[in-house]
């Protein structure tokens, strides 16, 4: 099924990726849960993997498809948070 509209309402008026934000916070939380530090290095691994792997690629397809559109919902609201 093709993108049909671009999704700016709920979660998405705060976060441009509300799931990997979700998947930050659950790495973050089982670190604490774990109680070693050594599970902190994963968070910064996470993170880098993801916005080059996962998000850059994925803003140039919205990028194409919603043009000005997502332009300005960019400049609206942050990757992360």
């Amino acid at each position: 099924m093709a993108t049909s509209s671009l999704v700016t309402n709920g979660a998405f008026r705060f976060t441009r990726n509300p799931m990997y934000l979700s998947l930050l916070l659950y790495l973050l939380a089982w670190a604490v849960y774990l109680s070693n530090v050594w599970t902190l290095l994963f968070v910064p691994v996470f993170v880098l993997y993801i916005n080059e792997f996962q998000i850059k690629p994925e803003e140039r397809a919205l990028s194409s498809l919603f043009g000005p559109e997502y332009a300005a919902y960019k400049e609206r609201v942050r990757r992360w948070l």
